[in-house]
């Protein structure tokens, strides 16, 4: 998110209808990392907001080159550093109570872990969405970055990090949170 901001307020936006339906309409389960499908398609559920892009969070190094991997880090260090591409997921919201609701829910998240986790706005989604929102997992002196290499210690950490932020988000779609 290399123009990550602080949340923005939300605007008018009039055509969000038509925007949810075609954003809707063109997204397939393969365009979804495995493990944030559920995630996705329960945020689509909610009738005030739809889903931009995300990314699970990839960990590369030597001997595990695919950006798309899914394996988890090994407990014993394989290598030095790893690069890491970020976690996030982007959503547009709209500019009635339930979007304002949401947005405040999601700006606790960064709570659990406020030195990598952040919530707030990327300008050059802003551009092509008004009212578009970020949640990322990434070291915050990375958080305008789309990747960093971390020193294998800090992945790990980085890794609990992300899969507690999607834990979570996976009870707060299921409970009354976000409903």
């Amino acid at each position: 998110m290399e123009t990550f901001t602080a949340p923005r307020p939300l605007v008018a936006n009039p055509d969000f209808p038509e925007q949810r339906r075609r954003a809707l309409a063109g997204l397939t389960e393969s365009m979804i990392d495995a493990p944030l499908r559920g995630i996705v398609a329960d945020f689509n559920r909610l009738p005030c907001c739809f889903t931009l892009q995300c990314c699970y969070g990839h960990f590369l190094f030597s001997g595990r080159r695919d950006p798309e991997n899914l394996v988890p880090l090994p407990a014993i260090p394989p290598v030095k550093t790893v690069e890491y591409r970020i976690a996030y997921l982007a959503l547009c919201v709209d500019n009635t109570a339930r979007g304002k609701q949401l947005i405040e829910a999601l700006a606790v998240l960064p709570t659990l872990d406020p030195g990598n986790i952040q919530f707030g706005c990327a300008d050059w989604f802003w551009e092509r969405q008004v009212n578009s929102y970020a949640l990322q997992v990434e070291p915050h002196r990375f958080r305008k970055e789309d990747k960093a290499v971390l020193p294998y210690g800090e992945a790990l950490a980085i890794e609990r990090t992300r899969d507690e932020v999607f834990r979570r988000l996976n009870m707060d779609l299921a409970g009354p949170v976000f409903l």
